[in-house]
């Protein structure tokens, strides 16, 4: 086991499209839709835009860095690289306790589509797929996009199905049009359903292990954003065709609520099933970003070094991800994640924030868009953040200040050792 060994570039255009997909198009297409239609009604239309034109941003943002900077780490790299160590850390940290949270809910939906039991039997479900996934991805990230291609190509069939399903019913809920919505609550649904779109980052993250990165991660990005974008629309506009904003802010499971209310309860089968393997896709390629990334910051020593073991035969950041995989099923058998969502939104609009912010410092012969997008990213970012229930704002803080207080205490600590030493 070394720290010094590279990851191996095998991904081409494709692949890194298919994880990017199968990065976004998970288990939050399936339950977002619930929590913004509560935040605006209707007015989740609006939101979805507003969330994708952010997104966007973000995604060039991401993109003309990743082929600055084509390595593992993503944000929390090109943090220290423009910024400085400090709102690199930022970055990174909160892509870490963001997207682990992440990993849990996502393994948690998988497990309430899958079993649809007790409590106790879908912790064990969820816990399984975690050590599944986790041993998918410890075997290398050939495997991982094979198992991806696979999951996402069933995730978007079955949305197409729940779509078609709707569509052809014949049915219009009567209250589509009737909701009121104000500007707070279609922010808020906006950064709710942020949510969804998150998963394109894991293409820049995945840097080190993309065959000629410059023109392979600009291409990818939004390209996998785009893609998502339009299903994401088809499916928000049928879903409120069928059900209603009313019976959507009530729902838990959305779009079988949707299908249900459309009178095509036939397509059920298919929510159930797409949520399940969406959210296994999700798992699979969040489990292996959180590793990458962790992986970047221990060998920076903002996390220990022990996590910048890379394994010498799989290429893969092994002890980065056995870490992750652990502190997901110890999550996943304790905590209900229901209102992870916001949570998890926190932490990646803050790192976005960071990336923004970095893209707008680079000179004008790295740069593929105009700064205007960084602007944009970097305010849409904040306000969104702003607009997100309290409670995910109070939990988001508070976590990121600990993880400031800890790297501020441990750097303390080297530096008294060093001097000690002299």
């Amino acid at each position: 086991m070394s720290s010094t060994v590279s990851l191996a570039r095998r991904l081409g255009t494709g692949d890194a499209v298919v994880i990017g997909l199968s990065s976004m198009i998970g288990a939050g297409v399936f339950s977002a839709f619930g929590p913004a239609a509560r935040a605006a009604g209707s007015g989740l239309l609006i939101g979805l835009a507003i969330a994708g034109g952010v997104a966007y941003c973000n995604a060039v943002a991401s993109a003309q860095l990743a082929a600055q900077y084509p390595t593992s780490g993503g944000t929390y790299v090109y943090g220290r690289e423009r910024l400085g160590e400090w709102w690199g850390f930022v970055a990174g940290w909160g892509f870490v306790i963001g997207k682990t949270a992440s990993c849990a809910a996502m393994a948690l939906t998988f497990a309430s589509y899958a079993v649809a039991g007790p409590m106790w039997a879908n912790r064990l479900v969820a816990v399984a797929a975690v050590i599944a996934l986790t041993a998918a991805n410890y075997h290398g990230i050939s495997r991982t996009v094979g198992i991806a291609r696979v999951l996402v190509t069933l995730s978007i069939l079955a949305l197409l199905v729940v779509v078609l399903a709707i569509a052809t019913s014949g049915h219009v809920h009567s209250g589509v049009g009737s909701s009121s919505f104000g500007p707070y609550g279609v922010l808020q649904s906006a950064g709710l359903l942020f949510f969804a779109f998150a998963g394109y980052a894991r293409i820049a993250t995945l840097g080190e292990e993309v065959r000629n990165p410059s023109e392979t991660i600009p291409r990818a990005v939004p390209i996998a954003l785009m893609i998502t974008l339009g299903l994401y629309l088809a499916v928000g506009v049928t879903a409120l065709l069928g059900a209603g904003p009313a019976a959507l802010a009530l729902s838990t499971r959305p779009l079988a609520t949707a299908v249900d209310a459309a009178g095509a309860a036939w397509a059920l089968p298919a929510v159930r099933i797409g949520a399940a393997v969406a959210s296994l896709g999700a798992l699979l390629a969040l489990i292996a970003g959180v590793g990458r990334t962790t992986l970047a910051m221990a060998r920076h020593s903002d996390l220990p070094r022990w996590l910048a073991s890379v394994h010498p035969r799989h290429r893969v950041p092994d002890h980065a991800e056995i870490a992750v995989g652990v502190v997901v099923v110890l999550l996943v058998s304790t905590t209900d994640l229901r209102n992870a969502i916001g949570f998890s939104s926190f932490g990646v609009l803050l790192y976005y924030a960071v990336a923004n912010a970095s893209a707008y410092t680079q000179p004008a012969s790295r740069r593929r868009w105009p700064r205007a997008f960084n602007i944009a990213g970097l305010v849409g970012c904040l306000v969104l953040v702003a607009a997100l229930p309290w409670s995910a704002i109070v939990a988001g803080t508070g976590v990121v200040a600990i993880g400031l207080l800890g790297r501020a205490f441990a750097r303390r600590g080297s530096a008294r050792k060093a001097a000690r030493v002299e």
